[in-house]
């Protein structure tokens, strides 16, 4: 058995997957299943949208090879939306088009950091940006993050953990699992700390579109560190209902993206192309059904407070963007035994806080934007009905 092969035997099933396996076994004892396990927009892209997509399929110039970086028309179009966004330039030519966030963070590990190597992962992580590094032979060093100071880093704490191999330090901003935003004023610190330390700050912003003013996000693009020490990555999934078009974009400066273009010409060659041909116009006249969306979620938000505010023993211990981090009241049961029975025998699917890191075992990730507020009140209901006590299935 090779190196590699052992490497990626210890890397975890994908956990949707695995969701996906518990929720077949369910028998609709309890009404339809209620599927919070995956961060999936629950409606189709806007009509208008969805005719250009079909527009661009059926275009013969779409089915050829695309530039590795992405269409210059979609670089231009979100380098200007992320410049008036954030009320800083951003060039062209610091955009690369990705098949999906998931593709622009791969590249982008590929391109900072090498077997052996360490990057710094706050806890609850996203389990494919750990499952990324194990699989390339880094180290994900976890930095633990307390559930009392709303699952936000401690900067010096991070600084700490900073060393001759550390390559990277990953945030995500609305995060996954937790929902929660990082203020401005501490991703600042830290990016000046991964300045100082010479490492690379990676912020991924997939759940941006869903913060509820739509607000500019950050200041880090107008520091002067930005240049040489930030990456930002993004996805078009979530905010424009096509996530199974698979595009993503990052920002990065020239240096870094001349590496990054090595590895997406290996991996894919280059993002599907008619999706590309159809954002830069949904970026443009979209805006509306963005803020209309981000609106919905939020009111899905304060529909899933309400729904737990009665309900004894759950406890929302952050909630924003697409995700509730909730704890579940079976202290000593590890959290994929309580998944596991919910979608088994309730049907409700979650993802158990074992999926995200050590130290996670009490907490369950809900996505709720998936489902109406009809079915947000649902789950409430059929968690009133599980027993006092869970023990492992059978």
């Amino acid at each position: 058995m090779t190196a590699a092969t052992t490497r990626l035997a210890r890397v975890a099933v994908p956990p949707i997957a695995q969701a996906g396996r518990w929720a077949a076994r369910y028998d609709g004892a309890h009404g339809p299943l209620v599927d919070c396990s995956q961060a999936v927009p629950n409606r189709p892209p806007p009509p208008e949208l969805a005719a250009r997509l079909a527009e661009a399929a059926g275009a013969p110039a779409q089915a050829r090879y695309g530039d590795i970086l992405g269409d210059p028309a979609l670089r231009q179009a979100y380098a200007a939306h992320v410049s008036t966004r954030y009320g800083t330039p951003i060039d062209a030519a610091e955009v690369a088009i990705t098949s999906g966030c998931n593709q622009a963070f791969f590249a982008t590990m590929v391109a900072l950091a090498g077997a052996g190597d360490a990057v710094i992962l706050p806890t609850p992580w996203y389990f494919n940006h750990q499952m990324t590094l194990e699989m390339l032979g880094i180290e994900p060093r976890p930095l633990p993050l307390d559930a009392a100071a709303g699952f936000l880093p401690d900067p010096d704490a991070l600084e700490a953990m900073i060393d001759a191999r550390t390559r990277a330090i990953v945030l995500v901003s609305p995060n996954n699992p937790t929902g929660a935003v990082y203020p401005d004023a501490l991703l600042a610190r830290i990016l000046a700390i991964a300045a100082r330390a010479g490492v690379t700050l990676v912020l991924d912003e997939t759940y941006r579109d869903f913060l509820e003013d739509d607000a500019r996000p950050h200041t880090l693009f107008a520091a002067p560190e930005a240049k040489d020490h930030l990456v930002a990555l993004y996805s078009f999934s979530k905010s424009y209902a096509i996530p199974g078009h698979r595009v993503g974009a990052l920002i990065a400066a020239a240096a870094l993206m001349a590496d990054i273009e090595k590895v997406i010409d290996c991996i894919q060659i280059c993002a599907p192309r008619p999706a590309q041909a159809a954002l830069p116009w949904a970026i443009e006249a979209l805006g509306a059904y963005r803020r209309a969306s981000a609106a919905a979620i939020a009111e899905r938000a304060g529909a899933f407070r309400e729904a737990f505010a009665g309900l004894a023993g759950w406890r929302i211990r952050q909630i924003g963007a697409y995700f509730a981090f909730v704890e579940h009241p079976f202290a000593g049961t590890l959290s994929a035994v309580v998944a596991e029975r919910l979608a088994r025998e309730f049907g409700i699917v979650t993802l158990p806080g074992s999926f995200f890191g050590p130290g996670q075992e009490r907490f369950l990730r809900i996505a709720f934007a998936n489902v109406e507020a009809p079915s947000i009140a649902e789950i409430a209901r059929r968690l009133a009905l599980v027993p006092d006590a869970l023990d492992a299935p059978a």
